[in-house]
């Protein structure tokens, strides 16, 4: 029981460092583009901005699930890679259908990976509706007559 509960609060550290990173990155990337994203037209760069977003978010998520597929793979919770990452992205996006379980040695890892999967998904949805928000109010600030 120690293991699992030292193994997944690690990869939690380790998807929260991906998290952040990823958040870092994509604000040098708004800072780049701000100019951009305020000028007319705007209504158009405000969709490739959430459709950038949006993908930039699946990524994040993408790389949690293989973070603890190849965990669980690794300490042969399942035998084959499919299986892991199929499990880890329904106890991620905490689906929880229970047609594939890890073995009772296991199964903490389970849990460990929904509340890492409910905090990412939370955490950035966040990201997301503040990002929009900030171009949104940039470029409403914009367009007022002096």
């Amino acid at each position: 029981m120690l293991v699992q509960i030292a193994l997944g609060t690690g990869l939690l550290l380790v998807n929260v460092l991906v998290m952040a990173v990823a958040a870092l990155a994509l604000e040098v990337v708004f800072r780049r583009v701000h100019p951009w994203l305020i000028a007319p037209p705007q209504r158009s760069k405000l969709l490739v901005m959430l459709v950038g977003v949006g993908i930039w978010v699946l990524a994040v998520i993408t790389t949690g699930v293989w973070i603890w597929a190849f965990a669980l793979w690794g300490v042969a919770a399942f035998t084959t890679l499919e299986e892991s990452v199929y499990f880890s992205l329904v106890a991620f996006s905490t689906l929880g259908l229970g047609d594939v379980v890890p073995p009772p040695e296991w199964r903490i890892m389970s849990a460990m990976a929904a509340v890492n999967g409910f905090l990412s998904f939370g955490l950035l949805t966040a990201l997301l509706v503040e990002a929009l928000r900030q171009v949104r109010l940039a470029q409403l600030e914009r367009r007022r007559p002096d």
